[in-house]
């Protein structure tokens, strides 16, 4: 599943990347009522995961499968992403990185607006 379209920018410790999938019917995290602003995590966590294999490849090193771990200081501003009609701006930045584990800031946007902060706990697998 690839929530994310396209890659917008990206450097050593952070990625800005757009989605419009929020507003597809056929989204896989959609439910009946709408797609919870709780599926935003679920964005960031995909761009945090490209971004590790952006630089992974440009050290030319290989991608370690990472899980995720935990979601922490997570504050919704919307209750649903398919009601935002703009494309989403889905920003993460590496705080901490190590063998074992990856920590990353994330905000979704649409239009200057933010949707949707937090941080995710990445897991590496040896």
């Amino acid at each position: 599943m690839c929530l994310l379209d396209d890659i917008l920018d990206w450097d050593e410790t952070r990625i800005v990347a757009s989605a419009t999938s929020h507003r597809r019917s056929d989204n896989p995290l959609r439910r009946q009522e709408g797609l919870s602003a709780v599926c935003g995590i679920e964005y960031a966590a995909q761009a945090a995961a490209i971004h590790g294999s952006l630089l992974a490849g440009k050290q030319d090193t290989p991608v370690k499968p990472g899980y995720l771990a935990a979601v922490r200081e997570l504050e919704l501003a919307v209750g649903y992403l398919n009601r935002i009609e703009s494309t989403l701006v889905i920003r993460a930045e590496k705080l901490h990185g190590n063998e074992t584990g990856l920590l990353y800031a994330f905000a979704v946007e649409s239009n200057g607006n933010v949707l949707l902060t937090g941080r995710v706990s990445v897991f590496l697998s040896a």
